[in-house]
């Protein structure tokens, strides 16, 4: 029985039991996914929407290219679009490709370019997933699934619920107008603390995006 039916419909309490094993069966399947990432790794974020050649998908790909020389992983949601981009970057620069898919009505396939793949069917599993691997996130154009990706990861780091892992965002662009509002609005009205937009930085240089993450690690680290 799937989490919508469960919201919807009656069930009896041995539905409800059953559905909560399959929920930690799959938490524990991710975990162990996890564990066969032996460097660290990046998650990228973006839209499944957007076809190769377009620039989210070619500075994904190029991006991840430049992750995966430096010795990284990359995790991605599995799917097309940007994930498809960074997963195929990856495996094109020889690093370990990961993508963590989700059962979707109308979309969506694994993409052809992941190493070690997992296909969840609950949201909240697939996107702890994300965080457990992370040593940083680039956010590249998205729609609401990258934008709740983002927002995630942000209130996450904000409340010190996970280490304060650098949070990129790809496309100067694409962005700014997020920024605006939360520098114009959020903040003067005390929703966001102006110490809370440092948790972002801002880039249209793949290069330069791979180098705050891996500055951000080195500095957590040191040179090991």
């Amino acid at each position: 029985m799937e989490t919508r039916e469960l919201l919807t419909t009656h069930v009896t309490l041995a539905e409800r039991r059953q559905h909560v094993e399959r929920i930690a069966d799959e938490f524990f399947d991710g975990f162990e996914a996890v564990e066969k990432i032996d460097r660290p790794a990046v998650s990228v974020f973006g839209s499944a929407r957007v076809k190769e050649g377009s620039a989210p998908y070619e500075a994904a790909r190029t991006t991840a290219g430049l992750f995966a020389k430096a010795g990284w992983a990359v995790v991605t949601g599995g799917g097309p679009g940007v994930m498809e981009g960074a997963n195929r970057g990856c495996q094109e620069a020889g690093g370990l490709s990961v993508g963590f898919n989700i059962h979707l009505p109308h979309e969506q396939g694994s993409n052809p370019y992941v190493d070690i793949g997992m296909t969840f069917r609950h949201f909240y599993a697939r996107k702890t997933m994300f965080v457990k691997a992370a040593e940083g996130f680039c956010v590249f154009p998205g729609g609401f699934g990258t934008a709740d990706e983002l927002f995630e990861s942000l209130t996450l780091i904000q409340t010190a619920t996970v280490t304060h892992f650098p949070v990129v965002l790809f496309d100067s662009e694409y962005w700014s107008p997020l920024l605006d509002w939360v520098r114009t609005r959020c903040v003067p009205e005390g929703m966001v603390a102006p110490d809370d937009l440092e948790l972002l930085s801002v880039t249209d240089d793949p290069a330069e995006a791979v180098e705050r993450v891996l500055a951000s690690w080195t500095a957590r680290n040191g040179d090991t």
